[in-house]
């Protein structure tokens, strides 16, 4: 099969990919991926949107042995299928998926360029557990594990595979199967109750078709072209995000990771080195974008809080006001007692006072139901300004961590890792001696955060080694200022895969030593992780 490259489709990445074929062997055709020269004139990219749609949640936890499910398409792609083989061990849950029917994702719009599989929790949590790639018969397998133990599969169209929350184009959803029932613990989460995604850019409107009759690429320089294409996406969203603004060191970061890709690219280097460097400028592009939400929700924050110091000036205000209608009604009231010993012209001028004095009193009440208002409002703004500072403070440490090793921001906290790389056996190169210093130099800035130092293998044999490599990181780390009670070190083996074990690059990747960095001061919570609305419901079956 022969899919053809044009010189328009690779210099931007927004235009279709429907032409784009490949074939084994053939000769290469590639041009830089540049940035869109004029932005003045934007064309509405096409959206669709899934409404009112459920999936079924199914909890694992107590089961024993595979459970199968099957995939169905939804409204979007109705003729999407397929099955997954579920199984609850310890420790995690491995999930086996199997797809078809999984069309070009750019028929929901232009900017959209993969598919991603998604697990949500009962609570409407998205965890991104893996990118779907079909092959050339509209096929997809992948195999994943994830710690969750119930939760519903979706599989959305997306413009990169970094994406941390689903955008609306949800083209399948788990099915439970007629042999599952009995046997499972649903909830119904509802995901048209999630965000809307935000990865979002507009395409300049002179573009004109793409053409046709392209030279043919070969399968490396497709899936190449595809991760440059993804971090190209990732990079405009981010910029669209006004992460130049809120992320400027991120996003430089990434733009960089990205021009690295692109040069190595048009160098005709390693194709797997320039897809590394592609996937890190998305992920880096996700995170510049995620810092930069976060950030101008701070901003807007300390916006609330100059509006909550006018109301305290309006609130001292309001209490001089109370006081002076306070000696107003005494004034009355003494003017009243003295119009009792006059005529019935004093004692009408006296009621005329009363009258006064009450209407007095109702303001001075008035006055005083605002300021306790006034009082609630500024307590939530303190509240909402101490959260904000502890998503500046995880913002800035990310940024930080970022610019000396990968670093993810998950649920167990400020993820930095250190490669299989940078070591020599059980002892830590040379060349990645001052990488852990500045680990070390950035951890003794802030004594309240706790590093827990976790080793990984690629097989069970390496749980000794694993733990040898954690306590190395963790001797360099003490010995560059962070205090010993600060810093534990175990070392975990191959219980907490990141990616497949069947080839060798999987392998390395899953040789690591993960620095986890956590405490109150940067919160409990990712800086993309909030909570959603719960919908309970009973499974047929079950009742």
């Amino acid at each position: 099969m022969k899919l053809g490259m044009t010189p328009a489709m690779i210099s931007l990445v927004a235009l279709t990919l429907v032409a784009l074929t490949w074939v084994t062997g053939a000769p290469g055709f590639a041009q830089r991926v540049t940035e869109p020269a004029d932005q003045s004139a934007p064309a509405p990219i096409y959206q669709v949107t899934v409404v009112e749609r459920t999936a079924k949640a199914i909890n694992y936890q107590y089961r024993s042995g595979p459970t199968k499910i099957d995939f169905r398409g939804t409204v979007l792609l109705s003729h999407a299928k397929g099955e997954a083989t579920v199984e609850s061990r310890q420790g995690r849950t491995s999930i086996d998926a199997k797809l078809e029917g999984l069309t070009s994702p750019q028929r929901f719009g232009s900017e959209y360029l993969t598919y991603v599989l998604w697990a949500v929790t009962p609570e409407g949590r998205p965890h991104n557990i893996g990118e779907l790639i079909p092959s050339s018969s509209d096929k997809a397998r992948i195999e994943v594990t994830t710690d969750l133990k119930s939760f519903a599969l979706i599989v959305t169209a997306e413009p990169y595979s970094a994406v941390r929350q689903p955008g609306d184009v949800v083209v399948a959803e788990n099915d439970v199967r007629p042999d599952t029932v009995g046997a499972i613990e649903p909830v119904i989460a509802k995901y048209e109750l999630l965000p809307r995604g935000t990865y979002t850019w507009h395409v300049p409107a002179n573009l004109g078709p793409a053409p046709v009759n392209a030279p043919s690429v070969s399968t490396h320089e497709y899936d190449a072209l595809i991760e440059l294409y993804q971090a190209q996406n990732a990079v405009w969203i981010a910029h669209n995000a006004k992460a130049d603004r809120f992320a400027a060191d991120t996003l430089a970061r990434a733009k960089q990771l990205l021009a690295d890709a692109q040069r190595l690219h048009d160098q005709k280097g390693d194709y797997r080195r320039v897809i590394d460097l592609a996937r890190e400028a998305s992920q880096t592009a996700e995170d510049a974008r995620l810092v930069a939400e976060r950030r101008e929700q701070s901003e807007r924050i300390r916006t609330a809080v100059a509006i909550a110091s006018t109301l305290n000036a309006q609130l001292s205000s309001a209490e001089q006001a109370k006081q002076e209608a306070q000696q107003h009604a005494q004034q009355a009231q003494a003017e009243a007692r003295a119009a009792q010993m006059r005529t019935e012209a004093a004692i009408a001028a006296r009621n005329q006072a009363e009258a006064q004095a009450q209407h007095a009193r109702e303001q001075a009440a008035q006055a005083q139901v605002a300021a306790e208002q006034s009082n609630v409002r500024a307590a939530q703004d303190q509240q909402s300004l101490a959260e904000a500072r502890k998503h500046e403070l995880r913002a800035s440490l990310i940024t930080d961590l970022s610019g000396v090793l990968p670093t993810l921001d998950t649920g167990r906290g400020l993820v930095a890792t250190v490669p299989d790389r940078a070591f020599r056996g059980a002892m830590i190169d040379n060349s990645f001696i001052d990488q852990v210093g500045q680990i070390a130099a950035i951890l003794a800035r802030h004594p309240d955060l706790h590093a827990a130092v976790q080793g990984y293998s690629d097989t069970a044999s390496g749980q000794a080694l694993s733990q040898e490599r954690a306590g190395a990181v963790r001797r360099a780390l003490i010995e560059n200022g962070v205090p010993g009670s600060s810093v534990s070190a175990v070392g975990l083996g191959d219980s907490r895969p990141v990616v497949s074990n069947r080839t060798p690059q999987g392998r390395l990747q899953n040789r690591r030593v993960e620095i986890v960095i956590a405490g109150d001061s940067i919160g409990w919570l990712p800086l993309w992780d909030k909570s959603y609305t719960l919908t309970g419901s009973t499974a047929p079956g079950n009742r």
